[in-house]
């Protein structure tokens, strides 16, 4: 077959004088393939634009360019649009999408050899792969309906350099493994149907994959999604762990990854800015089951050491609750089963509600680490935030907490007025602050001190305070993260995002801090 395919080459090149004129889908590297590679990018160009030339593009509120019709994974309510001119020099311009295309090019490997299929995961074998998935997100984005809005300017570009891509009139939607109702009937027949597809999926990769290598999975979904009787759960986690597991697969390790944008929509939101990566193995055909107890045990021992080394490699608070599915579904996946007293098998989902529940307290058991004016400042900040209430409240707190509302003043972290206290924002935090000077420091200061210098001025001037701040940085760490999870819980978007921002610059901060060649003093 070889030698035939060879004497058809050498016939081509006769007829074409010995010019290759296969095209670039059969392998062609001459002129007719070059030039279908130019067309290409010029065919992303195209597409860039179509991104800013739609009714779904408005005008940017504080900077005269256009926004993008898409800004995140769906399409906007827009009341009015700002139209670009594609010849302009302004943002929306055809050369600007050149450029782009350019970059990538630049960037892109050129060595090797890959091949690209579009093919059904489902029904996908060869043997001895290395697999390394990003799989749907539940019901969380619906690709094949946004991907209309691309597919039908690169089809009219493209169908005749890749007809058997471009051989439907939109996108395929019917077999996409994602938990789309509209699609299914109910939100019930739809769950079926991705925990069906999805266990297909890893039953093929645990069947064809090299067993000497371990399948990895990008995981970017916030899962405390719902309450239920057993605690917060995700059913987009539930579900598609329920597969993983019941394909034969154990969790071995977690890697978070900074992969996801965190810019322009998501200022002012929690927005995850990490994939969790699940490395997976075969779970050993000599797996026992375990009871309930054990488990439980085996999870208290392993998990909250895990979470200390997830904050300490700097995960971002936003990503923690997922971060931390890795180890403890590690301890879940490596029975054959868990199994409650009854001898009822335990689900993904009591397990999930388990790891939450374990990691809250993890997080809360940190606060014995800070000064009682932390402690009391974070009691509360849980329930007040920055806004004002009455001084017997505070005082009464206060009692509790082994400090008093006049130490907290001379700490300088709370306000007290007319019987109204607040604490103080981390703009109204004095410029000149010095914790080596200051003779009643707290982990409250230190935290918004440095929210204050990295929000107004940038990472330099924020590591520089953390080489000040010394010894108690990772104590100062540790209350971000607590700080993360209160707004979080409580819907404040708004200032989530400051005490995420301030986790997630914390390994530049501290590379920064360690520049000075003078030593850091331990304030604590």
């Amino acid at each position: 077959e070889r030698e035939r395919e060879r004497e058809r080459e050498r016939e081509r090149e006769r007829e074409t004088g010995g010019i290759d004129a296969r095209p670039l889908r059969d392998g062609g590297t001459g002129a007719v393939a070059y030039a279908e590679a130019l067309s290409i990018y010029l065919a992303f160009a195209v597409d860039k634009g179509a991104n800013y030339w739609s009714s779904f593009c408005a005008w940017h509120q504080s900077r005269a360019i256009l926004v993008s019709t898409f800004g995140r994974q769906a399409l906007p309510m827009v009341w009015d649009y700002a139209e670009a001119n594609p010849f302009s020099r302004q943002s929306g311009n055809f050369l600007l999408g050149i450029e782009q295309a350019g970059k990538a090019i630049e960037t892109t490997p050129g060595t090797g050899f890959a091949s690209v299929l579009q093919t059904d995961a489902s029904n996908y074998s060869n043997d001895n792969r290395i697999a390394s998935l990003d799989p749907p997100y539940y019901d969380n984005i619906a690709y094949a309906d946004l991907s209309d809005f691309f597919y039908v300017w690169l089809r009219r570009s493209l169908h005749g350099t890749f007809p058997d891509l471009f051989s439907t009139l939109a996108v395929p939607k019917a077999q996409e493994l994602v938990a789309s109702p509209h699609r299914h009937g109910d939100r019930k027949q739809a769950e079926a149907f991705f925990l069906a597809g999805m266990l297909q999926v890893m039953s093929r990769l645990a069947d064809y994959t090299h067993r000497a290598f371990p399948v990895t999975i990008y995981y970017a979904f916030k899962q405390a999604e719902a309450k239920s009787a057993i605690g917060t759960v995700s059913t987009g986690w539930e579900t598609f762990l329920d597969a993983v597991i019941r394909s034969g697969f154990e969790v071995t390790g977690t890697w978070p990854v900074h992969t996801e944008y965190t810019g322009n929509l998501k200022k002012t939101m929690a927005a995850l800015a990490s994939s969790i990566v699940l490395v997976c193995r075969q779970r050993p055909a000599d797996a026992r089951p375990a009871s309930w107890g054990e488990f439980r045990e085996a999870m208290q021992n392993e998990l909250p050491p895990a979470v200390v080394e997830l904050q300490k490699a700097g995960i971002a608070p936003v990503d923690l609750a997922q971060a931390a599915i890795g180890p403890g579904m590690a301890v879940f996946t490596r029975h054959s089963g868990v199994f409650d007293q009854d001898g009822g098998k335990i689900t993904v989902g009591q397990a999930l509600a388990l790891i939450n529940d374990i990691l809250d307290r993890t997080l809360a058991e940190q606060e014995g680490d800070f000064d009682p004016d932390t402690r009391w400042a974070l009691a509360w900040f849980t329930e007040h935030h920055f806004d004002e209430s009455e001084y017997g409240i505070a005082e009464t707190l206060s009692k509790a907490k082994n400090t008093s509302v006049e130490g907290l003043v001379e700490a300088g972290i709370l306000r007290s007025r007319s019987g109204r206290v607040r604490l103080l924002r981390p703009e109204e935090l004095p410029e000149d602050w010095d914790p080596r000077k200051d003779r009643r420091l707290t982990v409250w200061e230190m935290v918004h001190h440095l929210v204050r210098v990295l929000e107004g001025e940038g990472e330099g001037p924020a590591g520089r305070l953390l080489r000040r701040i010394g010894g108690a940085a990772e104590t100062a760490r540790a209350l971000a993260h607590l700080l993360y999870g209160v707004c979080d819980r409580q819907k404040r978007p708004g200032e989530a995002h400051l005490y995420n921002s301030l986790v997630i610059s914390w390994p530049e901060l501290t590379r920064i801090a360690r520049e000075d060649p003078g030593k850091t003093q331990a304030l604590f």
